[in-house]
């Protein structure tokens, strides 16, 4: 497993086109969370829901984790794209760094 910033994972996922190929029905996707996010927190329409999905290929293993606002009208929030968590490119797992105490400081 390899650890990178959420610039790399970001990169990674946009120039493989993770999102556009889930659209296309090349991955399936499994929703893992479906939940209310915090209001105050997310900034978001009311009955907004925080999800966090899995993009799956066709045997089933996972390929990327992303984490999306799903507005009630169908569109997603924040940057309006899916934000990667995880991905799994070439037989290697990237995750996002850990936060230390003084990146929040």
């Amino acid at each position: 497993m390899t650890r990178i910033p959420p610039s790399e994972m970001q990169k990674m996922f946009n120039d493989g086109k993770y999102w556009q190929r889930s659209q296309s029905g090349e991955f399936s996707v499994v929703v893992l969370e479906d939940r209310h996010p915090a209001l105050t927190a997310a900034k978001e329409p009311h009955c907004t829901r925080s999800q966090m999905l899995s993009y799956r290929d066709s045997t089933g293993n996972e390929v990327a984790r992303v984490h999306q606002y799903l507005r009630p009208d169908g569109t997603i929030g924040a940057s309006g794209k899916p934000d990667p968590k995880r991905l799994y490119k070439d037989g290697q797992l990237y995750r996002l760094q850990k936060k230390t105490a003084k990146d929040s400081g």
